[in-house]
Protein backbone atom coordinates (compact mmCIF):
# COMPACT_ATOMS: atom_id res chain seq x y z
CA UNK A 1 0.00 0.00 0.00
CA UNK A 2 2.05 3.44 -1.41
CA UNK A 3 1.33 6.17 1.44
CA UNK A 4 -1.25 7.97 -0.68
CA UNK A 5 -3.53 5.06 -0.51
CA UNK A 6 -3.42 5.41 3.49
CA UNK A 7 -6.46 6.89 5.31
CA UNK A 8 -5.29 9.85 7.46
CA UNK A 9 -4.93 8.91 10.90
CA UNK A 10 -4.30 13.06 12.09
CA UNK A 11 -5.26 15.96 10.50
CA UNK A 12 -4.37 19.54 11.69
CA UNK A 13 -6.17 22.42 10.13
CA UNK A 14 -5.17 26.35 10.79
CA UNK A 15 -3.80 25.72 14.38
CA UNK A 16 -2.72 28.16 16.63
CA UNK A 17 -1.81 27.87 19.91
CA UNK A 18 -0.76 30.81 22.00
CA UNK A 19 0.81 31.38 26.02
CA UNK A 20 -1.85 34.43 26.92
CA UNK A 21 -0.28 35.64 30.51
CA UNK A 22 -1.61 38.58 32.51
CA UNK A 23 0.85 39.24 34.85
CA UNK A 24 0.16 42.65 37.49
CA UNK A 25 -2.27 43.77 35.16
CA UNK A 26 0.05 43.38 31.79
CA UNK A 27 -0.98 40.94 29.22
CA UNK A 28 1.51 38.89 27.15
CA UNK A 29 0.73 36.64 24.29
CA UNK A 30 3.65 34.40 22.77
CA UNK A 31 2.46 32.73 19.38
CA UNK A 32 3.87 29.44 20.13
CA UNK A 33 2.00 27.21 17.52
CA UNK A 34 0.78 30.11 14.48
CA UNK A 35 -1.18 28.19 11.43
CA UNK A 36 -0.30 24.75 11.47
CA UNK A 37 -1.95 22.72 9.22
CA UNK A 38 -0.46 19.07 8.29
CA UNK A 39 -1.28 14.92 8.03
CA UNK A 40 -0.37 12.02 8.82
CA UNK A 41 -1.17 8.96 7.58
CA UNK A 42 -1.88 5.37 9.32
CA UNK A 43 1.68 3.44 9.97
CA UNK A 44 3.74 6.97 9.02
CA UNK A 45 6.64 7.82 10.82
CA UNK A 46 6.72 11.95 10.56
CA UNK A 47 9.53 13.68 12.10
CA UNK A 48 9.61 17.24 13.16
CA UNK A 49 12.28 18.87 13.21
CA UNK A 50 13.09 23.06 14.15
CA UNK A 51 15.74 25.03 16.64
CA UNK A 52 15.03 25.21 20.46
CA UNK A 53 12.22 27.72 20.93
CA UNK A 54 10.55 27.36 17.69
CA UNK A 55 7.07 26.30 19.08
CA UNK A 56 7.49 22.16 18.55
CA UNK A 57 7.12 20.93 22.40
CA UNK A 58 4.04 23.19 21.80
CA UNK A 59 2.75 21.73 18.88
CA UNK A 60 2.85 18.80 20.28
CA UNK A 61 1.56 19.11 24.15
CA UNK A 62 -1.97 20.24 21.52
CA UNK A 63 -1.56 17.02 19.94
CA UNK A 64 -0.91 15.07 23.10
CA UNK A 65 -4.08 16.89 24.04
CA UNK A 66 -1.53 17.99 27.00
CA UNK A 67 -2.44 21.63 27.40
CA UNK A 68 -2.59 23.58 29.93
CA UNK A 69 -3.00 27.02 30.91
CA UNK A 70 -1.44 29.76 29.90
CA UNK A 71 -1.33 27.57 26.77
CA UNK A 72 -4.39 27.55 24.88
CA UNK A 73 -5.74 27.00 21.51
CA UNK A 74 -7.27 30.08 19.82
CA UNK A 75 -8.28 28.84 16.37
CA UNK A 76 -7.38 25.64 14.48
CA UNK A 77 -8.43 21.49 14.69
CA UNK A 78 -6.87 18.82 15.65
CA UNK A 79 -8.88 15.56 14.52
CA UNK A 80 -8.09 12.08 15.21
CA UNK A 81 -9.23 8.91 13.21
CA UNK A 82 -9.16 5.99 15.94
CA UNK A 83 -10.36 2.55 15.32
CA UNK A 84 -13.03 3.17 17.71
CA UNK A 85 -14.11 6.91 16.23
CA UNK A 86 -13.16 10.48 15.46
CA UNK A 87 -12.10 13.06 18.22
CA UNK A 88 -11.49 16.37 17.49
CA UNK A 89 -8.62 16.68 21.06
CA UNK A 90 -8.79 20.57 21.08
CA UNK A 91 -12.50 20.24 22.23
CA UNK A 92 -13.25 16.84 23.58
CA UNK A 93 -13.92 16.81 27.49
CA UNK A 94 -11.58 15.38 29.55
CA UNK A 95 -13.49 11.73 29.88
CA UNK A 96 -12.93 11.72 26.16
CA UNK A 97 -9.12 12.24 26.15
CA UNK A 98 -9.09 9.94 29.20
CA UNK A 99 -11.04 7.48 27.19
CA UNK A 100 -8.16 7.23 24.00
CA UNK A 101 -5.02 8.25 26.43
CA UNK A 102 -1.99 5.19 26.48
CA UNK A 103 -4.78 2.88 24.83
CA UNK A 104 -5.16 5.26 21.22
CA UNK A 105 -2.99 7.95 21.92
CA UNK A 106 0.28 7.89 23.65
CA UNK A 107 3.20 9.97 24.45
CA UNK A 108 6.97 9.21 24.84
CA UNK A 109 8.48 12.12 27.17
CA UNK A 110 11.84 13.54 27.30
CA UNK A 111 14.18 13.07 30.10
CA UNK A 112 13.63 9.43 31.74
CA UNK A 113 13.87 10.62 35.25
CA UNK A 114 11.48 13.32 34.95
CA UNK A 115 8.86 10.58 33.67
CA UNK A 116 9.80 7.89 36.16
CA UNK A 117 9.13 8.42 39.93
CA UNK A 118 12.16 7.71 41.59
CA UNK A 119 10.52 6.17 45.02
CA UNK A 120 8.44 3.99 43.35
CA UNK A 121 9.01 0.71 41.55
CA UNK A 122 9.44 -0.02 37.89
CA UNK A 123 6.57 -2.29 38.18
CA UNK A 124 4.01 -0.20 40.32
CA UNK A 125 4.71 2.43 37.65
CA UNK A 126 3.40 0.52 34.56
CA UNK A 127 0.25 -0.78 36.88
CA UNK A 128 0.08 3.48 37.22
CA UNK A 129 0.14 3.83 33.45
CA UNK A 130 -1.45 0.48 31.55
CA UNK A 131 -3.57 -1.33 34.22
CA UNK A 132 -6.82 1.08 33.45
CA UNK A 133 -6.34 1.39 30.00
CA UNK A 134 -5.88 -2.70 28.91
CA UNK A 135 -8.37 -4.00 31.39
CA UNK A 136 -6.04 -6.24 33.06
CA UNK A 137 -5.35 -7.13 36.80
CA UNK A 138 -2.93 -9.60 38.73
CA UNK A 139 -1.03 -12.34 36.63
CA UNK A 140 -2.38 -11.58 33.19
CA UNK A 141 -1.39 -8.00 33.57
CA UNK A 142 1.78 -8.79 34.65
CA UNK A 143 2.50 -11.66 31.87
CA UNK A 144 1.51 -8.99 29.41
CA UNK A 145 4.05 -6.65 30.75
CA UNK A 146 6.85 -9.36 31.28
CA UNK A 147 6.40 -9.77 27.25
CA UNK A 148 6.67 -6.71 25.95
CA UNK A 149 9.70 -5.73 28.12
CA UNK A 150 10.83 -8.88 26.23
CA UNK A 151 10.63 -7.27 22.81
CA UNK A 152 12.49 -4.17 24.19
CA UNK A 153 15.12 -6.33 25.43
CA UNK A 154 14.49 -5.99 29.08
CA UNK A 155 14.56 -8.86 31.77
CA UNK A 156 10.97 -9.41 34.13
CA UNK A 157 14.13 -8.03 37.03
CA UNK A 158 13.05 -4.60 35.74
CA UNK A 159 10.04 -4.47 37.15
CA UNK A 160 11.39 -4.91 40.64
CA UNK A 161 13.68 -2.09 40.08
CA UNK A 162 14.07 1.39 40.93
CA UNK A 163 14.66 4.45 38.07
CA UNK A 164 18.02 4.76 39.89
CA UNK A 165 19.02 1.22 39.52
CA UNK A 166 19.18 1.00 35.92
CA UNK A 167 21.24 2.37 33.49
CA UNK A 168 20.05 5.61 30.56
CA UNK A 169 19.49 3.42 28.22
CA UNK A 170 17.10 0.95 30.24
CA UNK A 171 15.56 3.66 31.69
CA UNK A 172 14.60 5.14 28.40
CA UNK A 173 13.87 1.59 27.00
CA UNK A 174 11.37 1.51 30.13
CA UNK A 175 9.78 5.10 28.49
CA UNK A 176 9.16 3.43 25.80
CA UNK A 177 7.51 0.27 27.06
CA UNK A 178 5.31 2.12 29.43
CA UNK A 179 3.71 4.35 26.07
CA UNK A 180 3.96 1.33 23.77
CA UNK A 181 2.56 -1.71 26.23
CA UNK A 182 -1.30 -0.65 24.94
CA UNK A 183 -0.53 -1.27 21.68
CA UNK A 184 -1.78 2.44 21.18
CA UNK A 185 -2.74 3.91 17.11
CA UNK A 186 -0.35 7.00 17.59
CA UNK A 187 2.32 7.95 19.33
CA UNK A 188 4.38 11.21 19.57
CA UNK A 189 8.17 10.51 20.82
CA UNK A 190 9.68 14.00 22.56
CA UNK A 191 13.25 13.91 21.77
CA UNK A 192 13.43 9.94 23.62
CA UNK A 193 17.63 9.74 22.38
CA UNK A 194 18.41 13.21 23.64
CA UNK A 195 21.72 12.51 26.46
CA UNK A 196 22.45 9.09 25.15
CA UNK A 197 25.51 8.15 23.61
CA UNK A 198 25.50 6.95 19.90
CA UNK A 199 24.99 3.10 20.31
CA UNK A 200 22.26 3.45 22.57
CA UNK A 201 20.66 5.74 20.30
CA UNK A 202 20.76 3.70 17.77
CA UNK A 203 19.41 1.02 19.60
CA UNK A 204 16.55 3.41 21.03
CA UNK A 205 15.73 4.47 17.08
CA UNK A 206 15.68 0.68 16.22
CA UNK A 207 13.16 -0.56 19.19
CA UNK A 208 10.97 2.63 18.44
CA UNK A 209 11.21 1.44 14.29
CA UNK A 210 10.41 -2.19 15.03
CA UNK A 211 7.50 -1.54 17.80
CA UNK A 212 5.75 0.90 15.10
CA UNK A 213 5.69 -1.43 12.36
CA UNK A 214 5.08 -4.14 14.56
CA UNK A 215 1.69 -2.26 15.69
CA UNK A 216 1.24 -0.23 12.34
CA UNK A 217 0.98 2.44 14.55
CA UNK A 218 1.94 6.19 13.18
CA UNK A 219 4.68 8.12 15.18
CA UNK A 220 5.34 11.43 15.61
CA UNK A 221 9.03 11.74 16.53
CA UNK A 222 10.14 15.39 17.35
CA UNK A 223 14.08 15.78 17.55
CA UNK A 224 16.46 19.34 16.35
CA UNK A 225 18.98 16.37 15.42
CA UNK A 226 17.95 15.67 11.42
CA UNK A 227 20.78 12.80 11.56
CA UNK A 228 18.21 11.27 13.53
CA UNK A 229 15.35 12.03 11.29
CA UNK A 230 17.48 10.93 8.04
CA UNK A 231 17.39 7.46 10.06
CA UNK A 232 13.78 7.13 11.07
CA UNK A 233 11.39 9.26 9.46
CA UNK A 234 9.44 8.91 6.28
CA UNK A 235 8.36 12.49 5.95
CA UNK A 236 10.01 15.54 7.61
CA UNK A 237 8.08 18.77 8.91
CA UNK A 238 10.15 21.87 10.19
CA UNK A 239 9.29 24.21 12.11
CA UNK A 240 10.34 27.72 12.62
CA UNK A 241 8.75 30.22 14.67
CA UNK A 242 5.79 28.50 15.21
CA UNK A 243 5.28 27.55 11.66
CA UNK A 244 5.76 24.86 9.21
CA UNK A 245 8.19 26.44 6.88
CA UNK A 246 8.53 22.90 4.94
CA UNK A 247 7.75 19.45 4.71
CA UNK A 248 8.38 16.56 2.58
CA UNK A 249 9.92 12.84 2.12
CA UNK A 250 13.08 12.84 3.86
CA UNK A 251 15.38 12.19 1.02
CA UNK A 252 14.10 15.06 -0.79
CA UNK A 253 14.69 17.41 2.60
CA UNK A 254 18.00 16.23 2.59
CA UNK A 255 18.68 16.62 -0.94
CA UNK A 256 16.71 18.64 -3.04
CA UNK A 257 15.23 21.33 0.18
CA UNK A 258 13.44 24.13 -0.85
CA UNK A 259 13.35 26.44 2.28
CA UNK A 260 16.41 28.21 3.21
CA UNK A 261 16.20 27.17 6.75
CA UNK A 262 15.70 23.74 6.13
CA UNK A 263 18.76 23.73 3.55
CA UNK A 264 20.87 25.49 6.54
CA UNK A 265 20.19 22.44 9.06
CA UNK A 266 20.97 20.16 6.77
CA UNK A 267 24.57 21.81 5.50
CA UNK A 268 24.97 22.42 9.26
CA UNK A 269 25.55 17.75 9.31
CA UNK A 270 28.89 16.72 9.35
CA UNK A 271 30.04 15.17 5.79
CA UNK A 272 32.09 12.05 5.68
CA UNK A 273 35.53 12.90 4.16
CA UNK A 274 34.78 16.95 4.54
CA UNK A 275 36.92 18.34 7.28
CA UNK A 276 35.65 22.02 6.93
CA UNK A 277 33.88 24.00 9.56
CA UNK A 278 30.37 24.19 9.18
CA UNK A 279 28.76 27.22 8.19
CA UNK A 280 27.03 29.09 11.63
CA UNK A 281 23.25 30.35 10.86
CA UNK A 282 23.58 34.05 11.82
CA UNK A 283 20.98 35.49 14.57
CA UNK A 284 18.54 33.95 16.95
CA UNK A 285 14.92 33.23 15.97
CA UNK A 286 12.77 35.87 17.01
CA UNK A 287 10.49 37.14 19.76
CA UNK A 288 6.91 34.93 19.36
CA UNK A 289 5.53 37.68 21.79
CA UNK A 290 6.08 40.09 19.16
CA UNK A 291 7.43 38.51 15.88
CA UNK A 292 8.65 39.95 12.50
CA UNK A 293 6.13 40.99 9.56
CA UNK A 294 6.38 38.88 6.40
CA UNK A 295 8.18 35.65 6.65
CA UNK A 296 9.40 35.01 9.86
CA UNK A 297 12.74 33.71 8.75
CA UNK A 298 13.68 36.66 6.73
CA UNK A 299 15.87 38.80 9.17
CA UNK A 300 18.28 35.46 8.79
CA UNK A 301 17.60 34.76 5.33
CA UNK A 302 20.86 35.07 2.94
CA UNK A 303 17.79 35.42 0.13
CA UNK A 304 15.44 37.61 1.56
CA UNK A 305 13.87 40.19 -0.32
CA UNK A 306 11.60 43.01 0.30
CA UNK A 307 8.47 40.90 -0.43
CA UNK A 308 9.71 38.13 2.63
CA UNK A 309 9.63 41.48 4.64
CA UNK A 310 6.14 42.66 3.97
CA UNK A 311 4.27 39.20 2.88
CA UNK A 312 4.20 36.03 4.54
CA UNK A 313 4.74 33.06 2.36
CA UNK A 314 2.09 30.54 1.74
CA UNK A 315 3.23 26.73 2.32
CA UNK A 316 2.40 25.82 -1.00
CA UNK A 317 3.21 22.32 -3.68
CA UNK A 318 6.31 22.81 -5.04
CA UNK A 319 7.14 18.86 -5.58
CA UNK A 320 5.38 15.69 -4.99
CA UNK A 321 4.02 15.52 -1.67
CA UNK A 322 6.45 18.33 -0.66
CA UNK A 323 5.38 22.06 0.46
CA UNK A 324 7.42 24.84 1.55
CA UNK A 325 6.64 28.65 2.60
CA UNK A 326 9.24 30.33 1.00
CA UNK A 327 9.18 33.04 -2.05
CA UNK A 328 12.00 32.24 -3.39
CA UNK A 329 12.54 28.75 -3.36
CA UNK A 330 13.80 28.54 -6.58
CA UNK A 331 16.70 29.96 -5.68
CA UNK A 332 17.41 27.78 -2.75
CA UNK A 333 20.39 25.58 -3.84
CA UNK A 334 20.08 21.68 -2.95
CA UNK A 335 22.54 19.22 -1.45
CA UNK A 336 25.32 18.57 -4.32
CA UNK A 337 28.15 16.54 -4.29
CA UNK A 338 29.60 12.85 -2.81
CA UNK A 339 29.61 14.05 0.46
CA UNK A 340 26.74 13.58 2.05
CA UNK A 341 25.78 14.01 5.33
CA UNK A 342 26.32 11.64 8.32
CA UNK A 343 23.77 8.47 8.40
CA UNK A 344 22.22 9.87 5.04
CA UNK A 345 21.68 7.27 2.43
CA UNK A 346 22.16 8.53 -1.16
Amino acid sequence: MTRDSKPDLLKVEGLKAYYQMNYYGVEREVRAVDGISMNIKRGEVYGIAGESSSGKTSFIKVLAAAIRPPLRVVEGTVKYEFKNGPIEVTTASPAQIEEVRWKHLSYIMQGSMSVLNPVRRIGKTFKDFAQRPLGLTGAAFEDRVIKHLARLKLPPEVLRAYPHELSGGMRQRVTIGLATVCHPEFIIADEPTTALDVVVQKEVLSLIRDIQKEMDSSVVFVTHDMSVHANIADRVGIIYAGRLVEEGPTKQMFFTPKHPYTAHLVASLPRIGDTTQRPALEGRPPNLADPPQGCRFHPRCPLAVDKCRQEVPPLETVAQDHRTACWRWQDVKPLVGSAHPAGVMA
